[in-house]
């Protein structure tokens, strides 16, 4: 295996999770780049719907944003922004959905709202968009983020996307469509969710991490799967054709 960057390894882990004939709702940066990938490597008939209303897009080269006009050729559809979240989102016809936020919790709450008190924030932030909606509608939801204690807190300073709120009890009196939040990608570990209380635990360690690691990195002690396991390191075919998808490592970094 060649070398590879933290950033790497998170979209190679995040790409392995997406099946042949998925339907998946597309960001910017590093989700754009896995959903390419893994319809490069096992996915090709991955079905890619980006927010600005292109449905089915094959980009000849990796897209700058949701409004790249590189989205549109080949695409099955273009749609409305309105069409798309009215007939594709809320009809729940998304398989997997890629959110981020600046905080994410131990039910997989996602912060992007403020830091603070929201009367008088430390930070504001951009804000939801059309994130609670792809967090309540989507069949899967899969974070890729750094494993850093500032993402990372026991409970969200303002919930603008709801995981399991505060346990699976709660996220079932919602009666949201969604299944709700499926993975967490770190540069460290890949993390999902107990069936019974819906919190979140390491399912899998990525190459040379130790679970010590992942908890010094974590304000609380996050629970660990009992079948925990080994994540498989990026073979040579995935980095090449991850590179290649982005040679001037312009979501790389």
């Amino acid at each position: 295996m060649s070398e590879c960057t933290p950033s790497e390894l998170m979209v190679a882990v995040a790409a392995r999770e997406l099946k042949d004939h998925d339907t998946v709702l597309v960001g910017v940066g590093i989700p754009n780049l896995a959903a390419n990938l893994a319809k490069k490597l096992q996915a090709p008939n991955l079905v890619m719907v980006y927010e600005s209303g292109a449905v089915g897009s094959n980009p000849s080269r990796m897209p700058l944003s949701i409004g790249d006009p590189c989205l549109v050729t080949g695409a099955k559809s273009v749609c409305s922004m309105y069409e798309q979240f009215a007939y594709y989102l809320q009809g729940g016809r998304i398989d997997v959905g890629f959110l981020g936020g600046a905080q994410i919790d131990k039910y997989g709450n996602i912060n992007s709202t403020v830091i603070g008190s929201y009367k008088a924030p430390k930070v504001r932030l951009p804000g939801s968009g059309g994130a609670c909606d792809i967090a309540s509608n989507v069949k899967k939801i899969i974070v890729i983020t750094p494993h850093e204690k500032r993402r990372f807190v026991e409970r969200v300073d303002f919930l603008t996307s709801p995981g399991f709120v505060d346990g699976k009890e709660k996220w079932k009196q919602l009666k949201l469509i969604g299944g709700g939040p499926y993975a967490v990608i770190t540069n460290l570990c890949t993390m999902k969710f107990d069936d019974v209380t819906g919190e979140m635990m390491v399912t899998s360690l990525h190459p040379g991490v130790t679970i010590e690691k992942v908890w010094e990195n974590t304000p609380w002690k996050v629970k660990v799967s009992a079948n925990l396991e080994q994540t498989p390191p990026p073979t040579e075919k995935e980095i090449s054709a991850l590179r290649a998808l982005d040679p001037n490592k312009t979501y790389l970094g």
